[in-house]
């Protein structure tokens, strides 16, 4: 549900002290020149970064929900990028998204998945829960034949600490209906890939 602007107003107060104390528990000086306006630049990203709590992803797929005329092949959208930050050390994670339903009586504008992942990618992450919650979003609002969603992604959390691999990548994915066929879901796998 979105905030009212007098308890933005308010969060991004809040942010901007707890910024501020935990740069100064780092050991640094928030009134050195380069670190002035740091406290306010974090509260301002970190509120951009996690805005899909404020967004109705369901709402923006019925917005452009169309009867079907009859198409009951897979609709595609692969390679869309996204970017989201890791709830365990709030350090970014991102890659591809790839798409796949099955009509069945409706269909959604092609812009509107890729707004629905940056709805669920601009909250509080896990890589898996993504997955799952793209996927349960089309399948509750369009009600397809079937839906496939396949994350590919970088984190960050093990590239730049603990491990510390940076050419690791991790896929997860999930599906209904007709992807349940191994034959379809091979389909989609090779068109994503192809």
């Amino acid at each position: 549900m979105p905030k009212t602007a007098e308890a933005a107003i308010q969060a991004n107060e809040e942010l901007v002290a707890c910024y501020k104390r935990i740069i100064e528990l780092l050991g640094e000086d928030t009134a050195r020149e380069g670190l002035l306006k740091t406290p306010e630049r974090v509260a301002k990203a970190m509120q951009f970064l996690v805005k899909g709590y404020d967004e109705d992803p369901e709402a923006v797929l019925r917005s452009a929900m169309f009867r079907e005329e009859g198409y009951k092949q897979m609709v595609i959208v692969k390679d869309i990028d996204f970017f989201s930050l890791c709830e365990h050390h709030l350090l970014p994670f991102f890659g591809k998204i790839h798409v796949a339903y099955i009509p069945k009586n409706y269909i959604t504008g092609l812009s509107k998945i890729p707004r629905v992942i940056d709805i669920f990618a601009r909250r509080l992450q896990i890589q898996e829960r993504l997955t799952m919650q793209i996927k349960d979003c089309i399948q509750q609002t369009l009600n397809p034949l079937g839906v496939m969603v396949v994350v590919e992604a970088q984190h960050m959390c093990m590239q730049m600490r603990g491990v510390e691999k940076q050419n690791s990548l991790t896929t997860t994915s999930d599906f209904t209906g007709f992807f349940r066929q191994t034959q379809t879901r091979e389909e989609f796998m090779n068109l994503i890939k192809g």
